[in-house]
Parts: C-alpha cells; sequence; structure tokens
C-alpha cells in the first residue's frame, strides 16, 4: 500500500482514500498551508452607488478578448461592499478584499481608497 508522501511527489495523482497518512505528511501539509497566502481576492473599481447605510456598490470593468475575432471588449461586474466608516463617496477609485458573507449580497470589504471623486 502506497502512503500520501508518494502521492505529494507526483503532481497529477490523486491518494486513494484508504492511504494511510504519516506523521512527516501530516507536519508537511501543516507548514504548507501555513506559508502559503491568505488566499483573499482583491479588486480595484469604481463606487457607483452609496445611497444603502454601510455598504457601497463597486463597478469592476476589466477588459477581455474576444476569442474569434480578437476585438477587446469591457465587462463589468457590480459587486457590493462593505464600508464600516461611510465615508466612501460615488466616484471614488476603491480597493476591496474578499471577506466572509455578510448578508445574502454582500462579501467584499473596502480596504482603502486610491482616488477621490472629482467635485461637480
Amino acid at each position: 500500500m502506497q502512503t500520501i508522501e508518494f502521492f505529494l511527489k507526483m503532481p497529477n495523482a490523486r491518494a486513494p482514500k484508504n492511504a494511510p497518512m504519516t506523521r512527516a505528511t501530516m507536519t508537511t501539509a501543516d507548514s504548507e498551508t501555513t506559508t502559503a497566502p491568505a488566499g483573499k481576492r482583491t479588486l480595484v473599481g469604481r463606487v457607483i452607488s452609496n445611497k444603502m447605510d454601510k455598504t457601497v456598490i463597486v463597478l469592476i470593468e476589466r477588459r477581455v478578448r474576444h476569442p474569434v475575432y480578437g476585438k477587446y471588449l469591457l465587462r463589468s461586474t457590480r459587486l457590493h461592499a462593505h464600508d464600516a466608516s461611510d465615508s466612501v463617496g460615488e466616484g471614488d477609485l476603491v480597493e476591496i478584499v474578499e471577506t466572509r458573507p455578510l448578508s445574502k449580497t454582500k462579501n467584499w470589504t473596502v480596504t482603502r481608497v486610491l482616488e477621490s471623486a472629482r467635485p461637480l
């Protein structure tokens, strides 16, 4: 029977469910998870609405190349983000980070304001 260590050396192999785990593999797996990054995504977008209490809607725009024609298209995503200080205004360029679900639609938090909107 092969141990988990054997399967860790092979990039595309999966260990069977009944493979025994040794103490060495447990410590190796723990050290790998502690050195790995937190896994939280950060995005930059423009605030398009701040009418809700402690919540802003951020528009994330990205350029995607068309698979056949090669033209670059502008795709956008609207994300709800938590703004604890309630100080972000419409038009501000903000950085948001992924967090635990705070409500049904809110999984992001505003970390910082990169650029304030120009007054009209």
